[in-house]
C-alpha cells in the first residue's frame, strides 16, 4: 500500500476518532469520494490499535487505577475507585457490543455504509450534539457516574454503530443530557472507547490474522505509529479547547459536510 494511501488513513482515523465528527464516517467516505483502493481490514484494525494506545496513554492514571480494580471485580468486590470504574465501563459497553453483534450478523453494517447514511448521520447527529450541549445543565463530573448513567450513556453510545454518528459525539450527547459538565462529558466517552475499541478491533483482527503477511504487518505497523501520534494531539487539543470552548465549532463542521454528502448523494 503506498506511504501516501497509509499516512492519510492513519491521519483522518486519529484526527478524528476522538473528537465528535465520525472516524468511521470519513474512513468511509474516503474511497467513496477520492477514487482510492479501500485501505482494507488490515489496516483498519492498525489505525484503532494506533488510536487505542492515544487514549490509554492520555487517561494513563484511569486505566491503571481500572487495571488494578479488575481483580477485586472478578472477586465481586466494588469497593475501590478502580473496581467501581471498571464495572461501570462494563455496564456501559453491553449495549454498544450486543447492538453491533446484531448488525453484524444481520449484514446490517454493510447496508449503512452509504454516503446518504452518511450525510443524514452527520446532520441529524450534529444538530443533536448542539442541542444537548446548549440546553444540558453542568451538574456533574466524572466522579459522579453512576450505574444508570452508565447505563443511559452506554445505551447512546450503541447508537453510534450508524456510520456518520460518531461514538465520542453520541456520548458525549448523553451525558451533557443527564447534566455532565462538558469537560467531565467528554471525560466519559473517552474511558467509554477503550473497551469498544478493544471489542471491535479484537472482531476485525481475529477475521484478518489468518491472511497477514510481513508486508501487510510493516504496513500496519505504520498506520499504527501515526494515527497514534494523530489521536494523541487531537486529544489533548480538544481536552484543552473543552476549559473555554462548547461544542459549536464541531457542529458547524458536522452540518456542513452533512449539507455537502446529502446533495452529493441526491444529486
Amino acid at each position: 500500500m503506498p506511504l501516501f494511501h497509509l499516512i492519510l488513513v492513519a491521519l483522518i482515523q486519529g484526527i478524528t476518532e476522538f473528537l465528535p465528527v465520525s472516524s468511521s464516517g470519513h474512513l468511509i467516505l474516503l474511497p467513496k469520494l477520492t477514487g482510492l483502493d479501500d485501505q482494507g481490514q488490515a489496516i483498519d484494525v492498525a489505525v484503532h490499535v494506533g488510536t487505542l494506545f492515544a487514549v490509554m496513554w492520555y487517561f494513563r492514571a484511569d486505566v491503571c487505577s481500572v487495571v488494578a480494580g479488575l481483580p477485586r471485580l472478578m472477586k465481586g468486590r466494588i469497593d475501590t475507585h478502580g473496581s467501581k470504574l471498571a464495572f461501570m465501563l462494563l455496564i456501559a459497553s453491553v449495549p454498544v457490543v450486543a447492538f453491533g453483534l446484531i448488525l453484524k450478523l444481520t449484514e446490517l453494517d454493510q447496508a449503512m455504509r452509504s454516503v446518504e447514511v452518511i450525510g443524514w448521520a452527520m446532520l441529524i447527529f450534529g444538530v443533536l450534539l448542539y442541542w444537548a450541549d446548549q440546553s444540558g445543565p453542568e451538574e456533574y463530573q466524572t466522579k459522579d457516574w453512576s450505574v444508570q448513567d452508565a447505563m443511559i450513556i452506554g445505551i447512546w453510545q450503541a447508537i453510534a454503530l450508524i456510520p456518520g454518528t460518531s461514538r465520542s459525539g453520541i456520548t458525549i450527547t448523553g451525558a451533557r443530557l443527564l447534566g455532565y459538565k462538558r469537560r467531565d462529558a467528554a471525560h466519559l466517552a473517552m474511558l467509554m472507547s477503550i473497551p469498544t475499541i478493544i471489542a471491535s478491533g479484537t472482531l476485525l483482527a481475529g477475521e484478518t490474522a489468518m491472511n497477514a503477511d510481513m508486508s501487510l504487518l510493516r504496513d500496519g505497523a505504520i498506520a499504527a505509529a501515526f494515527a497514534f501520534i494523530a489521536a494523541l494531539l487531537a486529544l489533548t487539543l480538544m481536552m484543552r479547547l473543552l476549559r473555554s470552548v462548547s461544542y459549536t465549532p464541531y457542529v458547524i463542521y458536522r452540518v456542513l459536510l452533512g449539507i455537502v454528502l446529502l446533495v452529493v448523494a441526491y444529486s
